[in-house]
């Protein structure tokens, strides 16, 4: 869900006239995300126990940094923006494409421990939960780029708001583990 959140705030800053003109946006975030988030649970189950606590401790920190920047970045170009969205900054890089797949997914890094019991089920979690988070990333972005058209707001700083947020989430939700 977090990469749908973030998907949801990329879609809000896409003027839906882009969305036709520069298709490869969605379709290199959801990659990006889909394959993030299927491959930290398969490198946690690969790092086992010896790791495990080590992200479960700092997993949540890793996050809120990462995301607070970004998040932070996109508050404030929204408070010193142009007057037109044609003029607004969504930067669909792949630097920051890639920064926002890890900052997402780090979390799932510790999940990965929970297949080590059932290891038989390793392949098939890690393919749904990269599937999943693929479809929810363009359904995201595309709900992002409807809602963003039809209304009038200010959604750098929605979507900076956004991505802070599920920083704060995912730090909050590792120190209450």
């Amino acid at each position: 869900m977090d990469c749908f959140a973030v998907s949801v705030a990329k879609g809000l800053a896409v003027d839906i006239h882009e969305v036709f003109a520069k298709r490869q946006h969605p379709w290199l975030m959801a990659v990006l995300f889909g394959l993030f988030q299927g491959l930290m649970p398969l490198m946690g189950y690969y790092a086992g126990t010896l790791l495990s606590d080590f992200f479960n401790q700092y997993a949540g920190i890793i996050a809120l940094v990462l995301l607070g920047y970004i998040g932070g970045k996109m508050i404030w170009e929204g408070c010193h923006k142009t007057a037109t969205l044609k003029d607004r900054p969504n930067d669909f890089s792949l630097k920051t494409l890639f920064v926002l797949a890890i900052a997402t997914s780090i979390d799932a890094l510790a999940t990965g421990v929970i297949f080590i019991p059932c290891p038989e089920r390793l392949w098939l979690g890690v393919s749904i939960i990269a599937l999943g988070s693929f479809i929810f990333s363009i359904a995201g972005y595309l709900i992002g780029v409807f809602v963003g058209s039809k209304f009038k707001v200010n959604v750098e700083l929605i979507g900076g708001l956004i991505l802070i947020g599920i920083g704060l989430k995912i730090f909050i939700e590792g120190l209450c583990s």
